[in-house]
């Protein structure tokens, strides 16, 4: 009997001490309870170009990197080239209308000019003296009271005609109109801004990275036809690289915006530093019914954050991270 309670005892002695490093092991493989799980997050940008046509040249490949104002693809821009063009003559020529409103008639009209009014002065000196005469005759009677009136007529018709060309040819050295000279500088204007609405357009035919970063992927080939506003090229910056974590609900308010986390990435036994940058004010997991202790504890919460982009650029979108949350 004896025995048997011994052998019996070793045997329970072997079972609760297997289950007690059982339970030792488990407990030495729980992750803290300030880490949590997260993935690498990309927010990209989609190149386009507002305008429709075919892809002339694609400068980029995925997996390219790029610096800023690197050329990333060109549509055929035939189109607005013509327009630019049409905006560019136009505008010459309204250049031109309002350069000749300011300038005075050209010098072979002002000479006529000056030349039709010597000879009207001309015909004035001698309708005068005939005027004169024929008042001399009169007194002696040897004119007619009509000679006299004809002779008058002519002299006041000569004496309109030199002050109208007086006033012609003073015209003639001064411009156009007041209103026609800033008519005409009104629509050089708006021929201007029409030329540089076409240089405008003529250049979203041609798309340049606008930041550094990484080609993630090009949508359309050489040769393709591109619809108006559809990207061609998607850039990664590399401070758009996040990550996203997911944080129980009762660790979520001791987590503010600005705190330091470090992120261990499988593979690599180096730590990243970052900062959060975000914290979702809705849980992503809402029980049916209420909030009772148990459901509580399926609450998470996500939350942004970010890092140097130095740091960042060696991240890749999708994956997965171990955010280890405080100090």
């Amino acid at each position: 009997m004896l025995l048997f309670l011994t052998g019996h005892s070793r045997v329970l002695f072997s079972f609760f001490s297997a289950l007690a490093a059982l339970c030792i092991l488990a407990g030495c493989g729980r992750p803290p309870v300030n880490r949590v799980q997260g993935y690498v997050e990309g927010e990209f940008v989609y190149v386009a170009s507002p305008y429709a046509g075919s892809v002339k040249s694609l400068n980029v490949q995925r997996g390219d990197h790029v610096e800023t104002s690197d050329p990333l693809f060109t549509l055929d821009s035939e189109p607005e080239k013509s327009a630019r063009d049409e905006a560019e003559r136009r505008l010459m020529q309204a250049r031109s209308s309002l350069e000749d409103a300011r300038k005075s008639k050209r010098p072979t009209e002002i000479e006529s000019a000056e030349a039709q009014l010597q000879q009207a002065r001309a015909a004035l000196t001698f309708s005068e003296k005939e005027f004169a005469r024929q008042e001399k005759l009169l007194q002696t009677s040897a004119s007619s009271i009509q000679d006299v009136d004809r002779a008058r007529s002519t002299r006041d018709q000569d004496r309109q005609r030199v002050g109208q060309l007086e006033a012609d040819l003073l015209t003639a050295h001064l411009g156009s109109r007041t209103d026609q000279i800033a008519a005409a500088a009104a629509n050089m204007k708006a021929l201007a801004s029409a030329l540089t609405r076409a240089e405008w357009d003529l250049s979203q035919k041609r798309q340049s990275a606008p930041e550094a970063g990484f080609i993630f992927d090009t949508l359309y080939r050489e040769g393709e036809w591109v619809a108006a506003g559809r990207p061609v090229v998607v850039l990664l910056p590399p401070r758009n690289i996040k990550v996203r974590a997911f944080v129980p609900e009762d660790l979520v308010g001791s987590i503010h915006s600005g705190d330091t986390v470090r992120v261990t990435v499988d593979g690599t036994s180096s730590t990243i530093i970052g900062k959060v940058s975000f914290i979702s004010p809705q849980a992503e997991y809402t029980p049916p019914v209420i909030y009772s202790r148990e459901s509580r504890g399926k609450l998470v919460f996500m939350i942004e954050a970010v890092f140097d982009p130095k740091t960042s650029a060696s991240l890749h979108p999708g994956q997965p991270v171990d955010v280890q949350l405080g100090p």
